[in-house]
């Protein structure tokens, strides 16, 4: 009776050992292969699914990610036809809800322009304009706000979705309240810009404009918006490329951080060519009028207010960084033709380059026609391109996770 009993408790044991042993490799397996779930003993008799991270969820957020942002890059197209249309003073007022619907009856629109009539844009510059020609107007700057709120719900929507899902670790939880929250501050942003154009301003002389201060803000807070969107999706959805850590991909890299950088700090200077309406200045290329550098470059008092305020600073800061960044690309894509990259990378760079030269025949080609709309607003939209190409560039060429 003894002999039986010690053999049935030494083979129960084995069976639990054996058992105990098989969870952890299995469900690592699990894991390397990619599976969404893996099956956690809650009970006796009882089972749960529990959602990691994982290669498959992290491609799924990544592709969110990415569409995000291409919904940040028509706003900013968008915006900046707004502008160019000088359509954004059409909406005098803000509601989140109540103006997404526009008006529809003949006494609605007349309600509607009839607000428009009491501020300066109207008073001063358009006091002839029709109601048909307020309706073009209206319709486009409601687009925008429109746009932005499918921005908001692109965001928020699939993050709570997901969230629930268990698709994000501690710090991708951390980066996409970031993200939702600067949606968020971009809206309250953008109406903050509106109101400085809505305000009376009795000593001054100049057409009603919204504060160029607060437009280059509006616009660097939608391109931060859109880059850390774009940046987060790509290393999600593109693998690591294995550089080895040499001196000369530690200055490639570096080379590309300054050209990303300069790249963005030049289209921010064009919000301030746009809020100036400084294109309209010196339309003649390479030199400014006679002058390679104009004798009003630092007319106004203290000479700071210069660079921020007066119209020619301000497109001659814009040309010179536009050429900086021009040649930073021409010098990185030199570089990198010395070095054995992988493929895509080679591509990115080249993307890069071919697009900053259309960029650079776009602006110069804008300026000289006296900024036609369409040519304009393709212009303002080639930033944006360039800005992608620049973070594809930095996406290959980031460092491998140890």
């Amino acid at each position: 009776m003894i002999l039986p009993a010690l053999r049935c408790a030494v083979w129960c044991g084995y069976r639990r050992g054996l058992q105990q042993s098989q969870r952890t490799p299995l469900r690592q397996w699990m894991l390397r292969r990619g599976q969404n779930t893996v099956v956690a003993e809650s009970g006796p008799s009882q089972t749960s699914a529990v959602t990691v991270p994982n290669a498959a969820t992290n491609r799924i957020v990544g592709r969110w990610l990415v569409g995000c942002s291409g919904l940040v890059l028509g706003a900013i197209v968008l915006g900046g036809v707004t502008r160019l249309t000088e359509s954004g003073l059409s909406m005098v007022d803000w509601h989140l809800v109540k103006e997404m619907k526009p008006p529809r009856t003949q006494a609605e629109w007349e309600a509607e322009f009839s607000k428009y009539q009491q501020f300066p844009e109207f008073k001063i510059m358009n006091h002839d304009m029709t109601l048909t020609e307020f309706k073009f107007i209206f319709y486009m700057e409601w687009g925008h706000r429109m746009w932005g709120r499918l921005v908001g719900l692109a965001y928020i929507l699939p993050t709570v979705y997901f969230w629930k899902k268990g698709y994000f670790n501690r710090s991708m939880k951390a980066r996409v309240l970031g993200l939702c929250g600067f949606v968020f501050f971009q809206g309250l942003l953008g109406w903050y810009m509106v109101k400085s154009g809505l305000e009376e301003k009795p000593e001054s002389y100049d057409i009603p404009r919204v504060s160029q201060y607060r437009l280059a803000s509006h616009l660097g807070s939608a391109l931060l918006l859109y880059c850390a969107s774009l940046w987060t999706g790509l290393t999600l959805m593109l693998p690591a490329n294995k550089l080895p850590d040499t001196k000369r991909v530690l200055q490639l890299r570096r080379f590309a951080k300054g050209t990303g950088a300069l790249v963005l700090l030049t289209a921010l200077s064009g919000a301030f060519v746009a809020g100036l309406d400084a294109g309209l200045v010196y339309n003649s290329f390479p030199k400014m009028g006679e002058y390679w550098v104009p004798d009003d470059l630092l007319a106004f008092s203290p000479a700071i207010k210069n660079f921020f305020e007066n119209p020619t600073t301000v497109q001659f800061d814009h040309r010179v960084l536009a050429i900086g960044s021009l040649a930073a690309i021409t010098g990185l894509h030199l570089f990198s033709r010395r070095m054995l990259l992988p493929r895509r990378a080679k591509i990115a760079i080249s993307c890069l380059t071919a697009m900053a030269y259309t960029q650079v025949v776009l602006g110069i080609c804008t300026l000289l026609l006296y900024v036609p709309t369409p040519l304009a607003a393709t212009h303002q939209s080639g930033s944006v391109a360039l800005l992608t190409f620049a973070i594809w560039v930095l996406a290959e060429l980031r460092k491998v996770a140890k």
